[in-house]
Parts: C-alpha cells; structure tokens; sequence
C-alpha cells in the first residue's frame, strides 16, 4: 500500500457493482477536484468486494451493508480496524416493461411472488446471484433460495434493463441509480420501462397508499425497499481511501448524490436568498 495522502496517490476501491453510476459520478468530480488523487475503483459483485476486503487485497470498499462481527473481527486482528462511513440511501426499485399495466405491488405479494407462493406466468429478473440485491431480497422475503423456475439471476443491471424493455411479462428488480440520467449505451432501454409503485400493507402510518420511489418517499420513509450505501476504509491510515470516504459525505459529495435522485446521507443544507 502506497505514499497516497487524502488527496494524492493511489488506491484501488472495492465497488458493488450495484452503485457504478453513481460512484462514476462522484469519482469524476473527485478527480477532477483533486488531480493528483488516482483512486482506481473496481466493480464487483458484493460477495467479492467483501472477499477482497477479507484476504486484504483491498482495504476500501463500497457495500450496502456493514460488516459483521466476524468480519470486523478478521480486520481488527490485523490491526487494520473498519471505519464504516454512511453516505447514501438507495431504493430497491421494481420494474415493468412501459407496455405493461401492472404498475402496483404490495410488499406481501412481492415476498410471495419470490417465495413462489402465488401462481404467475412473469418472470422475475435480477442481477447475478452474488450481488447484494440478491442478498437484500433473501433477507426481505425469508427465503434462503429464491430457486423458483419463473426468477431468474442475469448477470448485471444493464442486462435486467434490457431483458425487461423487451418482455411484456418480466418483472426486473433493480437499484435505483440505473434509472436516472442512464449512460447513451442503456438510455433506450431505461426510456422502455417503468417503476412500480409499492404499497406496504404493514405500516403504520403509510399502509394505505402506493408509493413509487423517490427522495421524498425514501426521507418519510413511506417507500418501503431501500438500503444504506457505505464505504469501509480499513487503510489504518489518513490516506487517498479516507479522502474519498470524507468527499462523498461532504456537502460537495452529497449534493452529487441529491441531483443522482439518490437520497442523501445528511441533506445538504439549501440556502435562499429572500429579496424584500
């Protein structure tokens, strides 16, 4: 591991490949800022950036969750122990191709349609089997398999996007940073979907509507699926990893992710001027 400062030097990052095109953003502006700063970012599946991680070939990483105790444990032993730093809230967004007219879900049948417990003849697309997506549908519906024949892992989010603006039936689950301001190369795919509105029969206080994702749904938290984003810096130093770590939670790195669609961290402070 090199001479890298928090604004010099190099330092290969750990990505789920669930969050590129908003770490994409924040790297851009990060390096532009900061010219000397050469983070190298590499886009993984969730299990392999915390494999990584663990047998020390990284000591950054980008996941949307925090580590265990056994996993905390493994890089304290190595004196190199985790910070875990928060930046961003993500939604778990369903989606339909624009030809289709179910457009409302409540959270119990998404967890029997995973469960395969409801009869349907659609498809169920998501990214690859180690993603952290597959992990957080595990967890939100108890079931340890998700084998059922009509759900179907691909390989990455573009391709959930593609497979789902070309098939009436499907049913893609996907993080919500693919949707806006998508890259030219998955723009029309983008363009031939559409999000469904979830309603969660179990709360409270929003148990009667349907709500789609968005950054006032996720701060009210009245849409129901979403995920923290993190990056664990175990560098044991104040290097380029804490650098960036301090940027994406920084005004400038949160107002980024405010204008992604994305929900914030801690909400940048908007100030207006009032003329008499």
């Amino acid at each position: 591991m090199g001479d890298d400062t928090v604004h010099t030097g190099h330092e290969v990052i750990a990505v789920d490949e669930s969050f590129k095109p908003i770490i994409d953003e924040e790297a851009y502006v990060f390096k532009g800022i900061f010219t000397e700063a050469k983070p190298e970012f590499k886009y993984v599946t969730e299990n392999e950036a915390l494999r990584d991680l663990l047998n020390d070939s990284v000591r950054v990483a980008i996941l949307s969750r925090e580590l265990d105790t056994t996993e905390a444990r493994v890089l304290k032993n190595r004196t190199l122990p985790p910070e875990t730093i928060p930046f961003a809230i993500d939604a778990v967004v369903l989606i339909v191709n624009k030809a289709s007219n179910d457009t409302l879900i409540t959270v119990n049948d998404i967890k029997k349609m995973l469960n395969g417990d409801t009869k349907t003849d659609r498809n169920i697309v998501f990214d690859n089997p180690n993603s952290s997506l597959v992990r957080y549908l595990k967890d939100f519906s108890g079931n340890k398999e998700l084998q059922q024949k009509n759900i179907y892992a691909l390989k990455s989010n573009k391709e959930v996007l593609k497979y789902v603006s070309t098939h009436d039936n499907a049913i893609g689950i996907i993080g919500f940073s693919w949707l806006n301001d998508p890259d030219p190369d998955y723009a029309a795919d983008v363009n031939n979907v559409k999000i469904v509105a979830v309603r969660d029969e179990n709360s409270k206080a929003y148990g009667k509507e349907y709500y789609k994702p968005s950054q006032t749904s996720l701060v009210l938290k009245q849409y129901p699926l979403s995920r923290r984003l993190y990056v664990i810096n175990s560098t044991g130093k104040v290097g380029l990893g804490r650098g960036f770590a301090d940027f994406v939670s920084s005004d400038r790195g949160q107002r980024i992710i405010l204008k992604s669609g994305l929900l914030p961290d801690s909400i940048p402070q908007r100030l207006i001027n009032i003329k008499e």
